[in-house]
């Protein structure tokens, strides 16, 4: 008698659980909130900090070129396809809708040479002062307010730079928006 009513116990515990399971397995589902509106380009704020690192590298006697900002779920996902089922090799880790590229809140970039080609060398020192106009150029983004990509732990990204606006990828899949202008001492 004593076997079926720990059975009996036990059941109820198991069917909360299951249910627990499945609330949040799909509560945790990283779908778009197709109420909010995508970006359609880069972020205002992202924008203009990326002209000033071009301006702030050209002072500095190091030309930068911007390669790419914002990107549609589309070129993302073709990026995505390098190295895997199109030819080349990998040069993302992220499908559409999982890039802060996506939401407008990435650049990547390179220098420039004189012959006005992209250069992705990072060793390269251009303006003679015995340093990585690469890593000056980085320093500089920090200064901005961007995060480097060299800085990931896994997939190093080295001409890559982002704002996340202290805002997850699957937060922005749901609909959440970095301020059009960040709040600063100044606009507070």
């Amino acid at each position: 008698m004593k076997k079926k009513r720990s059975n009996s116990a036990v059941l109820p515990f198991i069917f909360v659980l299951a249910v627990l399971v499945l609330y949040f397995k799909f509560l945790d589902q990283p779908g778009l909130n197709e109420d909010i509106p995508l970006p359609e380009g880069l972020h205002p704020h992202v924008a203009q900090q990326a002209d000033l690192l071009v301006r702030q590298a050209a002072d500095k006697g190091i030309s930068i070129i911007i390669t790419d900002g914002f990107r549609s779920f589309e070129e993302q996902d073709s990026l995505y396809a390098r190295g895997r089922t199109a030819g080349g090799n990998i040069v993302t880790h992220a499908q559409g809708g999982e890039s802060f590229h996506n939401f407008g809140l990435a650049i990547d970039f390179a220098l420039k040479a004189d012959s006005g080609k992209a250069l992705w060398d990072m060793e390269y020192d251009g303006n003679g002062n015995g340093q990585s106009d690469w890593l000056e150029v980085v320093e500089l983004a920090r200064g901005l307010g961007f995060e480097w990509g060299g800085d990931w732990k896994h997939f190093k990204d080295y001409p890559h730079l982002q704002m996340d606006f202290g805002l997850t990828i699957r937060e922005l899949q749901r609909g959440k928006r970095p301020p059009e202008q960040p709040l600063t001492v100044g606009n507070m």
